[in-house]
């Protein structure tokens, strides 16, 4: 570290895309390790009293492994990272000079979070070439909103095996426009969060720091079987709100057929009818509840009503059931749901791996049992 040094500068290249302005250029390792830090997730009890930008964070884990794998490679006589590191700066720490094509970045320690290339760079700690350089590519954007933060994050790790589709739509809860990904995100912890709700506590959310052995479904499971009730392009949405956000513009209801497959997508057009939403898919499963309490409350590995086969198959169940009531944008009360399970002749120990295989199988067999005990119309 050089005690006396104030700035960094280097040439830029400005490349403007829908999200905005990004930033092109090349660092020495060194001065980028000093300046950056990875907002790793926090996990710790009392995660709820921080800071957003504490809770949020949108890296994984450092992976020691990688990183000494990394570290050795450095050192090989033919390395190279072709690819660019992902770094997000506010404007009090950078600026850019577009006569110039000139970035200038105050010489402070973590004042630029990573949002790809974490490993590289805590590999390249290990560089032990004196004299020599190992400069990288780097991708800057400066002033940039969280929710752009994450969905940046999200479309460069959706394809990774090791990144969590809970922690992407954990991300969307931050986001300022209204999307579906945010309408199911918020329900999820607050049917998770609310006393007395059939989903308290049972619901994986990131962040929290509950007890894990009585989670039972995840917080992915959860958005992704209630967002196919309100859009069939969430994406499109998010970005028609985004775009829309200071107009005040909202998507067309629909009706008909679209309605049909779609039931709960003109509560969530309608202003402030997420709660509307919430309070069905609570009345339901507090039906589901009261019809089956040992299979639901219970912790047991043979029993599949509480965790995701079930869980997917009585959402399947779902707009069958609120469907069978005929109403325009009306709740369906605890009652009204309890008596379309009222007539099902399954019983708690019926919910079992033997007979509802964890998986598509046990899903659909579960899907099919309750539409012809129930007499309900296919979906």
């Amino acid at each position: 570290m050089e005690e006396n040094r104030q700035l960094i500068e280097f040439t830029c290249v400005e490349a403007q895309q829908p999200i905005g302005s990004m930033y092109v250029g090349v660092m020495d390792h060194d001065d980028l390790e000093y300046i950056s830090f990875a907002d790793v997730r926090r996990l710790e009890l009392g995660v709820d009293n921080r800071e957003v930008e504490d809770y949020i964070g949108i890296q994984r884990e450092l992976n020691s492994k990688r990183e000494n794998e990394i570290g050795k490679y450095v050192n090989l006589v033919d390395a190279t990272f072709p690819n660019s590191i992902i770094i997000a700066i506010s404007s009090e720490y950078a600026e850019y000079d577009s006569d110039s094509n000139k970035m200038t970045i105050q010489y402070k320690d973590d004042v630029a979070k990573v949002l790809d290339g974490q490993h590289r760079i805590a590999g390249l700690r290990h560089f032990k070439k004196a004299g020599s350089k190992f400069q990288v590519i780097v991708t800057i954007y400066i002033d940039m909103e969280l929710e752009d933060q994450a969905i940046v994050f999200s479309t460069i790790n959706k394809e990774q095996k090791n990144v969590s589709n809970s922690l992407v739509a954990d991300l969307f809860a931050f986001a300022r426009s209204r999307s579906p990904q945010k309408t199911a995100h918020n329900i999820a912890r607050a049917l998770n969060s609310k006393d007395g709700s059939p989903f308290y506590h049972k619901i994986k959310i990131l962040g929290t720091a509950r007890r894990k052995d009585l989670e039972t479904i995840t917080q992915d499971t959860f958005v992704k079987n209630l967002i196919k009730y309100i859009s069939k392009d969430p994406q499109s949405d998010r970005d028609f709100y985004k775009r829309n956000e200071k107009s005040g513009k909202r998507l067309p209801l629909i009706n008909g057929s679209e309605l049909e497959k779609l039931p709960l997508r003109n509560l969530f057009i309608e202003d402030e009818s997420d709660l509307k939403i919430a309070q069905l898919i609570f009345n339901y499963f507090h039906a589901v509840q009261r019809k089956w309490p040992n299979a639901w409350n219970e912790l047991q590995p043979s029993i599949i009503l509480n965790r995701s086969t079930g869980f997917i198959a009585l959402m399947r169940f779902f707009k069958p059931a609120y469907l069978s009531f005929e109403l325009t944008g009306g709740i369906v009360t605890k009652d009204q749901f309890y008596s379309i399970f009222e007539g099902i002749s399954l019983q708690d120990d019926d919910f079992n791996k033997e007979r509802y295989v964890p998986g598509s199988t046990g899903q659909g067999q579960l899907y099919r049992d309750l539409l012809e005990l129930s007499s309900l119309q296919q979906d």
